[in-house]
């Protein structure tokens, strides 16, 4: 929608920007002066003591001279409300009094008439809660103190009661003029199918107002205190305010704490947000009953853009995780996606919170699986995969979610990831199919390969059990002389990492490296039984640096040199791979050719010292280093950033 000319001005005209900056901000008496508009308060973008965070009330601008954020009214709104322009100047349009221009007569006629059902719909909460504090609501009450909500919390969600009888809400509006359109448009009552005077929705139900990101009212939401009710849980119908395929529940103070860093959760129902939100899970929401829609998922990703899935840990919870998937996988953009938390069999988010508290609901939050992750274990889970025709299954079955996929970048990595994930499922050293997936919302580090699998000779003369001895290698190298951790950066990031214990270490070592001591931060990020397993392997225990670590340049030239051969195996391996797909076709004597340049590539990278006869210097493990040699650890070393000191 586009603004008339001079709407804004006159909207800014009206405006004080020290009002609308006052609701966030504690003014700094001192250095403020009122009657000249120039104000000073502690910053509401980033957390501090002193009051570095100025607005000049007569220019209509603010500034912090702390994080250097800037802007008007406007901005100021979009970035403590975390909503868009439009929506910014409609809420400080109703500030100042000022009506937002209609597009025609209709449109003003439509926008008066859901004002005024938006007005009955504030005069039902205030009726509901009321009513939650009768003698007929005592059952009610007792049930939401079992639930664990305070008074502050009843207050907070605003929560109320519909007593058991048919015409309660109807006489209560009636009685101040209502007219009977506006309670039948607002869903309020139905009318009767015998001619008599129209009977109340919601009758003997602990009451939900579902309110906009604007904050109005718009819907109800009912759960029955009669157990044998056909509905536990009642909306309200749909009406000119209320479309539940577009409305999400707390929508509007979960966008607010979402846009000052809190994750975004999604969890199934009205309690299980409530119980998060007084919990610190601010940004909460529900759905309406139903799954979540395509509208639902934009407005989530308006939000934020990896809203957090949390599930009931139970087969209609998965179930509703697996049709989140299949509706937000045509959805993925760049840098928008789910992640998912599958509560403990059994529980719900309120559950777990009121049996283990706060620090259990976190915990998963931090282990949340990425949407590939969830892909891979709905097609793989309680599978076997022993015969080619049911792995060519598989391969159907993944290939038919990716084509969901419309954007090409996005459907490239996942058929990296799915290829990645299909690999350890089918590679014997793999332990467990779904590699660790303990089903309750946790990816669990799998069992560690058997050291005699490790060593065998058939896993060791592979090109890729090569790979993996000189991946442990490297790692245990870095692992035991931590003091070039900095250095060796780069060397890590280069490695693959297929053995899932490699790539934790390397995972956790790179995160230490960008701390500020990464000696010390290894502590807290490496498990001892990790090390443990990878310094155990035979081929890592006999390599000098690992068993005498504190010599920088003997555990860098290990590094360096451990690298080249790395090096050395992938230029044969990726001609090998190329010669393969050439040969699918039509095999020739280049292919031959290319095949035997690249097997003497790799036998002078590790024959060089006969080659020349040369003893340049010795290597880690004792033995002598050619000259060609030599020239190939200054050039890894150089890579990496090392530096050799005065004597070499």
């Amino acid at each position: 929608m586009s603004l008339p000319p001079g709407f804004l001005d006159e909207l800014r005209t009206r405006l004080s920007l020290t009002d609308v900056v006052g609701r966030k901000v504690m003014w700094d008496t001192r250095k403020s002066n009122q009657g000249k508009g120039d104000m000073w308060a502690p910053c509401p973008f980033h957390q501090e003591k002193t009051a570095s965070f100025h607005v000049d009330d007569r220019k209509g601008f603010y500034y912090c001279f702390g994080c250097h954020a800037k802007g008007d009214a406007i901005s100021f709104v979009r970035e403590t409300e975390n909503v868009d322009f439009m929506e910014a100047v409609r809420i400080l349009a109703q500030d100042a009094g000022l009506p937002m221009p209609e597009r025609d007569p209709q449109a003003q006629a439509k926008a008066e008439k859901r004002t005024e059902l938006a007005d009955v719909m504030d005069m039902a909460v205030r009726h509901f809660r009321l009513s939650l504090r009768t003698g007929a609501a005592a059952a009610a009450r007792e049930y939401l103190a079992k639930r664990g909500l305070d008074e502050a919390a009843l207050e907070r969600f605003e929560i109320g009661f519909a007593p058991d009888a048919w015409q309660d809400m109807w006489d209560h509006l009636k009685a101040k003029g209502i007219a009977d359109e506006l309670i039948l448009g607002c869903g309020l009552a139905k009318p009767s199918q015998k001619g008599g005077k129209p009977y109340d929705t919601f009758r003997n139900r602990i009451m939900f107002p579902i309110r906009d990101p604007r904050g109005r009212c718009i819907a109800f939401g009912g759960r029955a205190m009669d157990p044998a009710d056909n509905a536990k849980y009642l909306n309200s119908p749909e009406t000119e305010l209320f479309d539940k395929s577009r409305t999400l529940y707390n929508h509007g103070p979960a966008r607010e704490a979402a846009g000052k860093g809190q994750p975004l959760l999604v969890a199934e129902g009205y309690m299980d947000v409530i119980a998060l939100s007084c919990a610190g899970f601010a940004a909460s929401v529900a759905p309406l009953g139903t799954a979540v829609t395509e509208h639902q998922l934009a407005m989530l990703w308006r939000v934020a853009d990896e809203p957090i899935i949390a599930l009931d840990g139970d087969t209609a919870g998965l179930r509703a995780a697996y049709r989140v998937i299949d509706t937000a996988l045509p959805l993925l953009e760049a840098g928008k996606s789910l992640r998912f938390v599958l509560m403990p069999e059994g529980k719900d988010p309120d559950d777990l919170l009121r049996a283990e508290g706060p620090g259990a609901v976190q915990a998963l939050l931090d282990s949340a699986l990425p949407m590939v992750r969830l892909l891979w274990q709905r097609e793989t889970e309680g599978r076997d995969y022993d015969s080619p025709e049911r792995r060519a299954a598989l391969d159907k079955a993944l290939r038919d979610k990716i084509q969901m996929i419309r954007d090409p970048s996005i459907r490239a990595h996942y058929g990296q990831a799915l290829k990645d994930l299909r690999w350890q499922l089918f590679n014997p050293r793999n332990t467990t199919p779904n590699a660790g997936y303990s089903g309750k919302g946790r990816w669990q580090k799998p069992i560690p390969v058997r050291t005699s699998t490790r060593t065998s000779h058939l896993v060791a003369s592979s090109d890729e059990g090569q790979v993996d001895l000189r991946e442990a290698v490297i790692l245990a190298t870095v692992l035991r002389n931590p003091a070039i951790l900095t250095d060796c950066e780069t060397a890590l990031e280069k490695l693959d990492c297929r053995v899932p214990l490699h790539a934790d270490l390397r995972r956790a070592l790179l995160a230490c490296a960008a701390q500020p001591d990464p000696s010390a931060a290894l502590g807290a990020q490496i498990e001892p039984g990790m090390v443990e397993n990878l310094l155990s392997l035979p081929h890592v225990a006999l390599v000098p640096a690992v068993r005498r670590p504190g010599d920088m340049d003997l555990a860098l030239m290990t590094v360096a040199e451990t690298l080249a051969k790395l090096d050395a195996d992938r230029g044969l391996a990726a001609e090998i791979s190329e010669a393969v797909e050439d040969l699918a076709g039509l095999a020739d004597e280049h292919v031959t050719w290319r095949l035997s340049e690249a097997a003497e590539a790799r036998n002078r990278a590790w024959l060089s010292q006969q080659e020349d006869k040369t003893e340049y210097q010795r290597a880690p493990n004792g033995a002598p280093i050619s000259r060609a040699e030599k020239e190939r650890f200054d050039a890894l070393l150089d890579q990496i950033g090392f530096k050799p000191g005065p004597d070499g």
